[in-house]
């Protein structure tokens, strides 16, 4: 008999006591806001990377297939093409386009035959070289010696990620601001 009236006063003191969800929820809260805004920002730098991933494919695609680097008249160019394209990124303000022909000279030497880089947004170099017509003055990644007789298209796209959430500033210090893609066709 005594240890069912302990059971029951047991039984009353849970009853009594109030508030506990409450410091359970503000315990988990932090880790839950944590895990959304981690998913949140990954997600976005996933769709970013995979935008700017098919921007580079189809300009380097169009320009092998023989459209003009530049506008040429009433014939759009693929620069133009790949800003519209990127217009979900807002390329014209926080990224960049640079678009590059090279060719090879007579000593098997990689040199820019023409460069066409996107007229706004950020200041940026192209990782392959500047300088059209100076041989040699190109750098191709991956190095191919077989080559040495065929134009390669390069497109490069820049673009400057902005977090949109508060835990957004550990992923872009952590992949950095400026996200990078390119394509060799």
């Amino acid at each position: 008999m005594k240890r069912l009236t302990e059971g029951l006063a047991w039984a009353k003191r849970l009853e009594n006591e109030r508030g506990g969800a409450l410091i359970e929820m503000a315990m988990c809260l932090p880790f839950l806001c944590l895990l959304v805004f981690g998913v949140i920002e990954f997600s976005r730098i996933i769709l970013d990377c995979q935008v700017m991933n098919g921007m580079s494919r189809q300009g380097s695609d169009l320009a092998s297939r023989g459209w003009p680097l530049a506008d040429e008249g009433a014939t759009p160019g693929v620069l133009t093409a790949l800003v519209t394209q990127g217009a979900p990124l807002n390329i014209g303000t926080q990224g960049r386009i640079i678009v590059t022909e090279v060719t090879y000279d007579p000593n098997g030497n990689p040199t820019i035959a023409d460069q066409v880089p996107s007229s706004s947004g950020i200041t940026v170099t192209s990782r392959i070289g500047s300088g059209v017509g100076n041989a040699p003055n190109a750098t191709l990644m991956p190095v191919n010696t077989t080559l040495a007789k065929q134009t390669v298209f390069v497109t490069e796209v820049f673009y400057s990620y902005s977090p949109f959430t508060p835990l957004g500033s550990f992923f872009s210090g952590s992949i950095g601001s400026t996200l990078y893609d390119v394509a060799y066709f």
